[in-house]
């Protein structure tokens, strides 16, 4: 559901290459869980013992994220406000993440959706029996989706069309890396990466004191990069259509769908977005994906600390003003 194996951490780039640099007890600074469906790697510097607290602090922090959010789970907050027909009173962390994901929404007029629940079940990329839906389907699944779908006072949260299905999948898993993140810079990190399949947090800088490397995937070469990127203190996330697919009668479809049509959006091959929290550039990169190369580069340019490398459907590659700044 929240794979994204995309993006690649670069420690190292050889000339005939890619390569983690290991240090002498390297692996014992990196852990891994499977939560949210995707495999997630905590790494740190110093000490693994006396940090290992932290780690599964973190981790029990993300799995807690997850029962909150999940659609797959029936007694998370998401799952309780689908399945009801009147206005829903959700935890005060949801409703924040709700009220975030729809600024976005509205930012972006309505390419990042949080009530497209429907619309993805309908379809069932990520399942063993996708399908491509009838125009009766898929109107009925968009049946009042958009921006102001959601209505939120306080808890309290009301629907547009008493049916929706809410998905969070756009913004949740980012915003389980933004907590596991706080967790360790509570307990005294000040140098670690978290990496939930893709979606990427960065605490600080490397244990040598030097910026993060991280290398974005050419998305229709998987053993070349189309750039690294040199960050300290920030995330970065890409959402692109190679990720989660299947193919009938010869067309790729791909999990990440135009509100407008109902189908996959078509426009560009993958976004890469670099902005100041997980949760944010999560939702941000779905929304340029879908709004295309030039509008989701007029998006991205116009939303401060945010940067942005979009692949059009023809290969072209689009950046934002500032991007250069953070490339090699």
């Amino acid at each position: 559901m929240f794979g994204r194996p995309q993006l690649v951490f670069l420690l190292l780039l050889l000339v005939a290459g890619l390569a983690w640099l290991r240090l002498p007890g390297d692996e014992q600074r990196v852990r891994t869980a499977l939560i949210m469906g995707t495999l997630v790697e905590i790494r740190l510097a110093g000490d693994p013992q006396q940090f290992n607290p932290a780690i599964d602090a973190a981790f029990a922090e993300m799995s807690r994220v997850e029962k909150l959010f999940s659609s797959q789970l029936a007694e998370s907050d998401v799952s309780q406000l689908s399945f009801s027909t009147e206005p829903f009173q959700v935890t005060e962390e949801s409703a924040a993440l709700l009220q975030r994901g729809r600024q976005i929404a509205r930012q972006s007029d309505g390419a990042f959706d949080m009530s497209l629940g429907a619309l993805k079940q309908l379809w069932g990329v990520e399942t063993e029996n996708p399908q491509v839906p009838s125009a009766e389907q898929l109107q009925q699944a968009l049946a009042g989706v958009g921006p102001e779908a959601l209505q939120i006072e306080g808890r309290t949260v009301s629907k547009s069309n008493p049916h929706l299905q809410i998905d969070l999948g756009g913004i949740a898993k980012g915003y389980a890396v933004d907590r596991a993140l706080e967790i360790l810079r509570r307990a005294g990190v000040t140098s670690a990466a978290v990496n939930a399949g893709g979606d990427i947090g960065l605490l600080g800088s490397r244990e040598d004191g030097k910026p993060w490397r991280i290398g974005i995937q050419h998305p229709r070469k998987q053993d070349e990069l189309l750039t690294t990127l040199i960050l300290t203190d920030r995330a970065v996330v890409t959402s692109g259509d190679y990720e989660r697919f299947f193919e009938k009668d010869g067309v790729r479809y791909h999990h990440i769908f135009d509100p407008r049509s109902g189908y996959p959006a078509r426009d560009c091959q993958s976004v890469t977005v670099v902005a100041a929290d997980v949760a944010s550039a999560d939702a941000l990169a779905t929304a340029a994906f879908v709004l295309g190369p030039q509008q989701g580069l007029q998006l991205l340019e116009q939303l401060p600390q945010v940067e942005g490398l979009l692949v059009a459907a023809d290969g072209t590659l689009h950046r934002t003003s500032g991007l250069a700044a953070l490339e090699p």
